[in-house]
Order: structure tokens, then C-alpha cells, then sequence
């Protein structure tokens, strides 16, 4: 029998949000903006970067280090390139990936020249933590990987990720605000986004939210616990009769307001003001009492 190897390895992982909604709007153009994209973007920096690409299928990309700090500088490249692609191509077919990078140990297959184990199944846990067209790191990778000077590691606490039996601690990779080196950008408002998660006592709660219609109709969402009053109802006694509003910020952004709950709201562990918007990031996680929701977008 061949022995298994193993090695540490630094593994990023990305993931193009809302491949769904852009096959469906522009099949063959997505798939030659992906290809593009790769050939042009992704395989020139990680290659450059030390790293290889171990496989892209579709909407997913999988590359492997053998330095979290040359992977962290490559998720930043191509964030950065990627920035300057979509410039060039129509709003509704821009490609908004998510990277992951994490430093763990993987199971190397010679054979099949892929990667498996548990670095690479957080790296995809990780990613999925990620904004659109931003970067999420573990506390791993932050600890031994020192960034530009332009960007900073920005905590966004600990998350309850699928098959993970401990909490991960991610930090999100941001340019400062002085830096000119990537334009800022709004979450686009299109698609859904899906807010899953679970009260203090593993009760699971979940809904989405159609951003199109959200937009086009000028409309906010209400959540609370009174379902004759609420769009959205969690039946939780510490989420108030009406607790928070959800909506759409002059900058395109999804925004979310404490409308005067008892128990307050939190996003990232951070309390908000009541009666101010605040903006929610994809990859954020959202506490309304003791109802904890991660929010993805697709």
C-alpha cells in the first residue's frame, strides 16, 4: 500500500458568487469571461506567486503555497486585477469572487494531482465567509503572514461553519483607506442573499432575501417576532414583536436597522446604534437577540 503524504501547505480557494444568475443570463459569455479570467488573471499570479493551481471547475478555483504570506499577496493580486477586469466588461456579467486562504495540512494525491484533507476543506469554509470580490483569511494565516503596508487585516470574529465542530476566527483582508490601489466597491444589487443560522439552543432559522426586487420596488423588510406586522417572522422570544429592517442604502448596499428591539442587534460582534442603518456585508454575521444568521450572497 502507498504511504500517504502530507505536508503544510497554505491554501486558497475561491468562488465566483452568483454563477447561477449569470449562466442563466449569459451562458457562453460567463464561461469566456471565467476562462479569460483564469488564463489571463489567476494562473499568471499564482504561478508567479510560487503557488500552483491545482484545479479550476467552472466557478471554483483551488491553488496551493508553500507560504501563507506569498498566498495572502496572491488573493490580493488578483482581487486587485480582477477590479480592473470587470472595468472592462458590462455590470451584470462582472465576476465577484470569493477567496479563502488558509495555512493548515493537506493530503497530497500524486495521481490524480489533487489536494485533499482538512486545510483544504476550512480554506472552502473560509471562502465562503469572504465578500464578494474580497478576501478571508484564518487566524493562522494572520498570525504568520505580514501584509503591504496598503492593506490591513480586519477581525470579523469568530463563525459556525458546516461539518466544523469549532468556531473559525477569520479576518478579512481590506485596503486601507488611504490606499488608491483598489477601487471601492458596493455589493452589487442582484441576486439573493441568504441569511442561515441558529438560536442559543440550536434551533436553526433561515430566510432569503431577493435583492432585485428589494431594489427595484424601493420597499424595506421588516423582521420580528409578530407575523401580522413582519415580513420576515423568527419565533424566538429574545427577538422583539418588530425587531430590525432590512433595505437598500443610497450606495447599492444592503442595509440593516434596529427599528427599537429589547435585545438588541450585532453584526460581527459589534452592537449597532438602534435607529441608524447600518451596512451588512456579505460574509457578516448578523445577531438579533439570541437568533445568530450568517449572510451569504449568490
Amino acid at each position: 500500500m502507498a504511504r500517504t503524504e502530507r505536508r503544510l501547505s497554505a491554501i486558497l480557494h475561491a468562488d465566483l458568487a452568483g454563477f447561477v444568475r449569470l449562466v442563466e443570463s449569459q451562458e457562453e459569455l460567463t464561461f469566456e469571461h471565467l476562462r479569460s479570467a483564469r488564463d489571463k488573471i489567476w494562473q499568471p499570479v499564482i504561478e508567479h506567486g510560487g503557488g500552483s493551481l491545482v484545479h479550476s471547475a467552472g466557478d471554483a478555483m483551488l491553488a496551493e503555497f508553500g507560504s501563507a504570506a506569498a498566498a495572502v499577496q496572491a488573493a490580493i493580486e488578483i482581487q486587485e486585477r480582477m477590479a480592473r477586469f470587470n472595468e472592462t466588461i458590462d455590470e451584470d456579467q462582472r465576476l465577484m469572487f470569493r477567496i479563502g486562504v488558509h495555512l493548515g495540512e493537506i493530503i497530497i494525491d500524486e495521481a490524480g494531482h489533487d489536494i485533499f484533507g482538512d486545510g483544504v476543506n476550512l480554506a472552502e469554509r473560509i471562502q465562503v465567509l469572504a465578500e464578494p470580490g474580497g478576501i478571508a483569511v484564518s487566524r493562522a494565516v494572520r498570525d504568520v503572514a505580514r501584509l503591504r503596508d496598503d492593506y490591513a487585516y480586519v477581525d470579523a470574529g469568530e463563525h459556525r461553519a458546516k461539518h466544523v465542530s469549532l468556531p473559525l476566527h477569520i479576518y478579512r483582508v481590506r485596503a486601507r483607506e488611504h490606499a488608491a490601489t483598489v477601487p471601492t466597491r458596493a455589493a452589487p444589487v442582484r441576486g439573493v442573499f441568504h441569511f442561515h443560522g441558529a438560536d442559543d439552543t440550536g434551533r436553526k432559522f433561515g430566510f432569503d432575501l431577493e435583492m432585485d426586487e428589494l431594489a427595484k420596488r424601493k420597499q424595506s423588510v421588516l423582521i420580528g417576532r409578530d407575523s401580522s406586522q413582519c415580513d420576515v417572522v423568527l419565533l424566538n422570544t429574545s427577538v422583539s414583536r418588530c425587531h430590525a429592517r432590512l433595505s437598500v442604502g443610497r450606495d447599492n448596499t444592503l442595509q440593516i436597522e434596529d427599528v427599537g428591539s429589547t435585545n438588541g442587534i450585532s453584526i460581527d460582534g459589534e452592537r449597532i446604534t438602534p435607529r441608524q442603518p447600518h451596512p451588512l456585508a456579505p460574509g457578516s454575521t448578523l445577531k438579533l437577540g439570541d437568533v445568530e444568521l450568517v449572510v451569504r450572497y449568490d
